[in-house]
């Protein structure tokens, strides 16, 4: 019986590996953090890909080390950035190579899907919803700050049909966040610990700016006004808060804008910066109210970060025609 499905994904990086059965439930799932050295604000593609081959050797035998390979039905894998033919990073290719030899190996099909795919698909299943064929979504991540207008379709090799309606014109919000956090001495990625060093501090903070014109906003001046905060002595807490105080008015901006070119009220928010809690929290003070009608949907914070359960379902869809992404049928909630 052919009942598994796994998962793959390499993004920048996170090495990621999830398994699920038949009826969508989490059995399996590790990822790991490619090292980036102290001080450093990333890592170049090449130092990635070498990195993940490493991380994928120890993964998959931890996830697929219990499994029967003659059970296996697919492997989903994270091929590209977006779903867009131009979008490409040589990290995925880590994931491809492993997913088309494990596939190999165990009769399987290899169905290839987008990063940003993953991301909806993994927080629609632990957000619960939204229910409805068409809803917005927030992609946000070191390298997203996307706006986007979703509809679910059932086209072959297709599962969401995605058009962007904004977004960041320069910096994304993850590179804002990781920057100002490493110039404070915190270590990359820095959104754990920048959100932790802004919970210490309840005093004023000095607002950054963040323009936003027809749905596209502006983090670099933002950028350049904390590291003058920084310079000048403001205590660092202060500084994370004020980080953080300014993504969520930027925020706001992005999901009233497609509200009002879309007249969508559900919106899906996934990406690991999407996981900070003063975020959701302003949010949903400020949107969250009879006058808006906005429903905000956060994908649970395990599943906000980069991870391979949004491909090994989307894996399970393609075969099966099954998307848990409905309130009441989630994976996650049986495993808590």
């Amino acid at each position: 019986m052919r009942d598994l499905f796994l998962g793959i994904d390499t993004s920048n990086y996170c090495t990621s590996l999830a398994l699920v059965d038949a009826e969508g439930k989490l059995l399996a799932e590790r990822r790991k953090l490619l090292p980036v050295k102290q001080g450093e604000r990333g890592l170049r593609q090449s130092e990635a890909l070498f990195l993940h081959l490493g991380q994928l050797q120890e993964l998959a035998g931890e996830v697929l080390g219990q499994a029967d390979p003659a059970r296996v039905a697919a492997i989903g894998v994270s091929v590209r950035p977006r779903p867009r033919e131009d979008s490409y990073m040589p990290v995925f290719k880590a994931g491809e190579t492993l997913a088309r030899a494990l596939a190999a190996f165990c009769g399987a099909a290899v169905v290839e899907v987008s990063h940003q795919e993953g991301h909806l698909a993994a927080g629609l299943a632990s957000a619960g919803g939204p229910e409805a064929s068409a809803f917005l979504a927030i992609h946000l991540s070191g390298g997203t700050t996307d706006l986007l207008e979703v509809r679910r379709v059932e086209e072959q090799g297709s599962f969401y049909r995605i058009k962007q309606l904004g977004g960041s014109k320069d910096l994304h919000a993850g590179q804002l966040v990781d920057r100002i956090g490493v110039a404070l001495g915190l270590t990359f990625p820095a959104g754990p610990a920048l959100e932790q060093l802004a919970r210490t501090w309840s005093g004023p903070i000095k607002p950054l700016s963040i323009p936003c014109q027809q749905g596209w906003l502006h983090l670099s001046g933002a950028e350049t006004q904390a590291y003058k905060a920084i310079a000048a002595g403001e205590p660092a807490a202060a500084v994370a808060r004020a980080v953080e105080s300014c993504l969520a008015k930027g925020l706001e901006k992005l999901i009233l804008y497609g509200r009002e070119q879309t007249g969508l009220k559900d919106v899906l928010l996934v990406g690991g910066v999407a996981a900070n809690q003063f975020l959701r929290q302003k949010l949903r003070k400020r949107l969250e109210h009879p006058a808006l009608g906005i429903r905000l949907f956060f994908a649970e914070a395990r599943y906000s970060g980069d991870n391979a359960l949004g491909p090994a379902l989307l894996a399970r869809y393609n075969l099966l025609k099954k998307l848990p992404l409905t309130a009441g049928i989630s994976p996650i909630g049986e495993n808590k």
